[in-house]
C-alpha cells in the first residue's frame, strides 16, 4: 500500500480532505445574496462574472470530494483496520440530512448552468460523470448509514455499480489522494472516475 498513509494502527475515517473544504451550502447563499442585493442588471452580471470561478471551484471541489470518499473507501475497505477519528459512528441517522447536501449540489448545478447563460450569456458544460458522482456517492451515504455504524473498513459498503479496486488501481488512488491532501486541489482525482464507474454514462443528467 502507499507509503504516504500510515495503516498500523488503523485507517483515517478522513485522510485529510477536509481541511481544503469550504462549506457549500453557506458559500452559495452568500454569494447569491450578494448579487441579488443590488437592482442592476448591469451591476448583478458584473457581481456573477466576479463569483464565477470562486463558483466553479466549490462545484470542482466538491464533486472531486464526494469522488474522493468513494475512492478513499473502495481502497480502505479490504483492509481489516480499525476506522480511527469517525465522529460519525454511534450517532443517530438521520437520510435526509444526511444527503441534504448533495442533493443541494445537484440541484444547483441545474441553476449554475442556467445563470450562467442568463448572466454571461455562456454555456456551461458539466463533465458528463458528474451526474454519476452525484448520484453514486448520494447511494453510498445511504448504502452506509452515513457511517454511524462504521467502526472498522470491513464495514463500509459499496454500491453494486462500482467496479472493485485491485492492488495496483489502490496503488494509484492511494497516491493520487497524498496528492490532493497536500494540494488541495481535488479535480486531480476526476481521472480516476474511471476506475470506479469505468465509462458508462450518468443515471441521471444534471
Amino acid at each position: 500500500m502507499s507509503e504516504k498513509f500510515d495503516f498500523t494502527d488503523g485507517v483515517q475515517f478522513d485522510p485529510g480532505f477536509i481541511g481544503h473544504m469550504n462549506a457549500f451550502v453557506p458559500s452559495i447563499e452568500y454569494i447569491y445574496r450578494d448579487i441579488l442585493r443590488v437592482k442592476n442588471f448591469n451591476q448583478k452580471k458584473l457581481k456573477f462574472k466576479m463569483y464565477y470561478n470562486k463558483i466553479k471551484h466549490l462545484i470542482e471541489s466538491y464533486t472531486g470530494f464526494y469522488l474522493g470518499c468513494i475512492l478513499w473507501a473502495a481502497s480502505i475497505k479490504d483492509l481489516d483496520k480499525p476506522v480511527l477519528n469517525n465522529l460519525c459512528y454511534g450517532a443517530e441517522y438521520n437520510e435526509q440530512e444526511t444527503t441534504g447536501e448533495v442533493d443541494f449540489v445537484r440541484q444547483y448545478l441545474k441553476q449554475f448552468q442556467k445563470d450562467v447563460k442568463y448572466y454571461l450569456g455562456q454555456e456551461y458544460k458539466v463533465d458528463e460523470f458528474i451526474p454519476r458522482v452525484l448520484d453514486e456517492y448520494e447511494e453510498f451515504l445511504k448504502l452506509n448509514k452515513g457511517f454511524t455504524n462504521v467502526q472498522n473498513s470491513s464495514d463500509l459498503k459499496l454500491n453494486e455499480g462500482i467496479n472493485k479496486l485491485n492492488a495496483k488501481d489502490k496503488e494509484i488512488v492511494l497516491e493520487k489522494i497524498a496528492d490532493v491532501v497536500e494540494s488541495g486541489n481535488f479535480k486531480e482525482l476526476y481521472p480516476l472516475n474511471e476506475k470506479l464507474f469505468g465509462k458508462q454514462t450518468a443515471k441521471s443528467g444534471v
